[in-house]
């Protein structure tokens, strides 16, 4: 396969994950269509740069997260909440109301992270292992382990605060 070949395929193969960031890190439709094209063109940009070190996943989800903190930062939107659909969770809603309200109570308490716990919750509840995160984050395995523990704890208080 040549490059270009290769590259369609690792974005189909990981479509998934970057429409995922692009949710996280946006607050509306237009604003995370352009933050998938712009994680696209980076991603073929650097594509020549990948150095096989990581999985071609793991290196991308990095530079997707890179490219989708800059985007603000640049961007300077001020970004207190970031609303958390159900598809980005992989939520599925049934008829239980009760349940549908812990997920909503979930999702609230998400939002109110700040953008890398946000990125470290998404991954952690990708199924990614604590060293697949801490080498996408740039953090040590055991930094990755702490920050989830505060994390769940900070969402535990949170969430029966609510209640």
């Amino acid at each position: 396969m040549d490059k270009k070949e290769t590259f369609i395929a690792a974005i189909k193969e990981n479509e998934g994950f970057i429409f995922k960031i692009a949710s996280v890190y946006t607050n509306n439709t237009d604003d995370k269509n352009d933050l998938v094209q712009e994680i696209i063109y980076q991603l073929w940009k650097s594509f020549d740069s990948f150095n096989h070190k990581s999985s071609l996943s793991t290196w991308m989800y990095r530079v997707a997260l890179n490219v989708a903190i800059y985007h603000l930062k640049v961007s300077k939107k001020r970004v207190l909440i970031v609303p958390i659909d159900g598809q980005v969770l992989n939520c599925h809603e049934n008829d239980n109301s009760k349940t549908q309200e812990k997920w909503q109570v979930f999702r609230q308490q998400i939002d109110n992270l700040n953008l890398l716990d946000k990125g470290i919750v998404m991954l952690y509840l990708d199924n990614k292992s604590y060293d697949e995160i801490a080498e996408i984050i740039g953090i040590s395995s055991s930094n990755v382990g702490t920050k989830l523990s505060r994390i769940k704890e900070k969402l535990k208080t949170q969430i029966f605060k609510k209640q």
